[in-house]
């Protein structure tokens, strides 16, 4: 069984900072294990706002973390991450997206790249300095290879005055495996450097 892959990766890279954390996204909750991972891992006062477009995948995030006891932190909205900014007025934290489909489920319904450039260009907005965000994308299929070109794009373009963007990717994968982003803000547009968030 691999040690490691994007998601646990993800998870282990973000835990030591997960102790302060007083706001955090899970912009595509699926099953609900990005959500689980941030509600049991932060404090009761954390807020935790998860999205998805598809109410089953709500349903199963909201039972998981009921199943766990941590269910009172978080916020359920269905809609699309790129309307984030209706829902969520305050800094964030940490910010997860892993894009795709929802497993087990139609295929068609899918992360799109226009969507998807606009949610994490917001989110990148709104991160606190010594916030995080995560994105685990997926060029194996079609539309996916779209986003990750987006992605790609909008992520070299960042200053690196205010952001340091590194990726983690499997090397001898015989298909195009995930590709992981860990996107750290380290300083605000209004000049604060980062603290430990």
């Amino acid at each position: 069984m691999q040690t490691y892959n994007a998601v646990k990766l993800a998870h282990l890279l973000l835990l030591p900072h997960l102790k302060n954390c007083r706001c955090a996204v899970d912009a595509t909750a699926g099953n609900g294990w990005d959500s689980l991972f941030l509600a049991a891992n932060t404090s009761n006062e954390t807020i935790i706002y998860s999205f998805d477009i598809q109410k089953s995948a709500l349903a199963k995030t909201q039972s998981l973390l009921r199943e766990h006891n941590v269910s009172d932190k978080l916020r359920l909205i269905e809609d699309s991450h790129e309307n984030m900014a209706i829902y969520i007025k305050e800094k964030l934290d940490i910010v997860m997206f892993n894009l795709g489909y929802l497993p087990g489920s139609d295929h068609g319904f899918t992360t799109q790249p226009a969507t998807t450039i606009k949610s994490v260009t917001k989110s990148l907005e709104l991160l606190n300095a010594g916030g995080f965000l995560t994105i685990i994308a997926y060029p194996g299929h079609p539309t996916g290879e779209l986003e990750f070109i987006e992605i790609e794009k909008l992520l070299k373009s960042l200053s690196t005055k205010f952001f340091a963007v590194n990726s983690w990717v499997p090397v001898n994968a015989a298909k195009r495996p995930p590709i992981l982003y860990i996107i750290e803000k380290v300083r605000s547009e209004l000049g604060e450097s980062a603290t430990s968030c």
